[in-house]
């Protein structure tokens, strides 16, 4: 299938109606009927302020990005930068065309 790979980059700790905001993100993502996404956390990395944060294993709250990852159509990708819009929530985003799908995708044989 033809569809979007959106990907969302935020610092860990940002949170959004009192959750953190990539919770938040998978959340509504689920809500509109997005089949999956993830969330994976970085070990460094700095943005558009140029300051770097680093995992440090003293850290108790981190500041580290998030980058939350979905493979979606592009209605569904639409769908959720609109709401990110509508929320007023200030996120970096790639969007990218791809193709995807699922290889062997039925019941296991025995």
């Amino acid at each position: 299938m033809k569809g979007t790979y959106l990907k969302f980059y935020m610092h860990e700790n940002l949170k959004h109606h009192h959750t953190l905001a990539y919770e938040w993100l998978l959340m509504q993502a689920k809500k509109l009927g997005i089949h999956g996404g993830s969330a994976f956390r970085a070990i460094a990395g700095y943005g558009r302020h140029g300051v770097v944060h680093e995992d440090h294993f003293f850290e108790l709250q981190g500041d580290l990005p998030v980058e939350v990852v979905f493979a979606v159509s592009d209605d569904e990708a639409q769908a959720l930068i609109d709401l990110i819009h509508r929320e007023k929530l200030t996120l970096f985003y790639v969007k990218l065309p791809i193709e995807y799908g699922v290889i062997n995708g039925g019941a296991p044989s025995a």
